[in-house]
């Protein structure tokens, strides 16, 4: 309890667990069901005029890493990801022939999966297909992420000169223990020339991903890490708690959906969060830490982490129209996870919604309380009174009890506090509607086992 004995209220933290569930979308997946195959051009007029996102969802890997749940198969061949590339050509036709003319993408993001486990030939396919979109043309972000074991001098190239302005690397840790420890297939060595390689093609954002509560990390081990990866100029790094849920390779050794030991993964945080804050990055979530200043000295904006109007293409991705959210059926183990993609693969008409979920006008609000408060620069109330002609405060009394605790701080936004930041996976699940978190709950009993 000595780690909380500054903070009002906190000692009582370990009576519960802070590390509950992380909040990078609301509703999550499980909450989806089937749809009564609604017909996109109905709503496609949600995504007419600019400032929209686009997301490619690449589902390949070489090895599936200890800790992941995510979408992903292993093991398929380059003549099935020319198919999978085939069949997104067609998804991507058969949208456009939907899309208003006044729609316009502002951001590109291509996630996974490992999307530079593509070959060369097939990654200038995918930017080819992609701007000869007519709503392509507002495009100012082109995301991507990468792996060390993924990342060569010519697949970086070709990124640069389509115009990647964001490369995001999951290395986790600079400790070969660690990497086994998480079943990551590279080396930290390998870590090191993959990042070499990405500060050297100058791309405007590089980003590295780390994670804490590793069994056998220790505070100075995490440290370390941060430290060498400091050395490189990273302009955003991001820190991610060690969770393991179903379907992931260490579910035998860890309880499933829990961090172990909280309270060492807690110190791990608060050490790390506050090293990095105090070597120049802003916090602006439990998770993202970013440069303040960049190279010319200028201050960095904040940027938005996605949750405003997207589309997605491929198998595996989100799509968010208004309160229309889908995507294809959640898939963890690779026997479902494979059956999907072949499902996608093989579909002639994309056009129709079968799974998602519409949300209410209630859920429309947690969404953007969700979206707002754990994120900075927080909750502005006045503009969410004009979007639900309503007080956040009076829709939500917790938020109340979070000020009184502490973990909520009431200045030009209504803001997570430094203490509350790091309570935010305990915090965020608060916010779940009763009617989701039994869907979910449902989803769980049925496939969790």
């Amino acid at each position: 309890m000595a780690l909380f004995s500054n903070y009002p209220y906190i000692q009582e933290a370990f009576m519960f667990n802070p590390y509950v569930q992380y909040m990078y979308s609301y509703p999550h997946k499980t909450a989806y069901r089937s749809l009564p195959s609604l017909p996109l051009k109905d709503y496609f007029v949600r995504l007419a005029g600019p400032g929209h996102g686009l997301y490619l969802h690449v589902p390949f890997c070489q090895t599936k890493c200890g800790y992941c749940n995510l979408f992903s198969v292993t093991g398929q061949s380059a003549e099935v990801m020319d198919k999978y590339l085939l069949a997104v050509e067609r998804q991507v036709c058969q949208y456009v022939s939907l899309l208003p003319d006044s729609c316009s993408f502002s951001s590109l993001t291509i996630g996974g999966g490992t999307p530079l486990l593509f070959r060369e030939s097939q990654m200038d396919r995918v930017f080819e297909m992609l701007k000869k979109m007519p709503h392509f043309q507002g495009i100012k972000e082109m995301v991507i992420e990468t792996a060390p074991n993924q990342t060569s001098r010519e697949k970086l190239r070709r990124l640069k000169q389509a115009g990647v302005t964001r490369v995001s690397m999951g290395i986790q840790s600079f400790s070969d223990a660690e990497l086994k420890t998480l079943v990551r297939q590279h080396s930290a060595k390998k870590a090191r020339k993959a990042l070499e390689l990405l500060m050297e093609e100058g791309f405007p954002c590089v980003n590295i991903d780390f994670i804490y509560g590793i069994p056998g990390q220790t505070k100075d081990s995490l440290l370390c890490s941060l430290k060498e990866a400091l050395k490189f100029s990273p302009d955003e790094i991001f820190l991610y708690p060690l969770y393991v849920k179903h379907g992931a390779g260490l579910e035998k050794q860890i309880q499933c959906g829990l961090v172990l030991e909280p309270q060492k993964a807690y110190e791990q945080y608060r050490e790390a969060s506050a090293f990095l804050r105090s070597s120049g990055f802003r916090q602006d979530s439990m998770r993202r830490f970013v440069r303040v200043k960049d190279e010319e000295g200028n201050l960095r904006e904040f940027s938005d982490c996605g949750f405003g109007t997207s589309l997605a293409l491929g198998c595996g991705g989100r799509s968010y129209l208004g309160n229309l959210h889908f995507c294809t059926p959640y898939a963890i183990t690779p026997r479902d996870s494979l059956f999907q993609l072949q499902q996608f693969i093989a579909a002639e008409d994309y056009t129709k919604v079968n799974h998602g979920i519409l949300l209410s006008e209630d859920e429309i609000k947690r969404r953007y309380l969700i979206r707002h408060l754990l994120i900075y620069p927080g909750l502005n109330e006045e503009e969410y009174h004009r979007r639900f002609q309503s007080r956040a405060d009076v829709d939500f009394p917790f938020l109340g009890e979070w000020i009184d605790k502490g973990w909520l701080v009431r200045d030009s936004f209504l803001a997570l506090s430094e203490m509350g930041l790091g309570l935010s996976d305990y915090l965020g699940p608060q916010m779940i509607s009763r009617q989701i978190r039994q869907r979910m709950d449902a989803w769980e009993a049925c496939h969790g086992q």
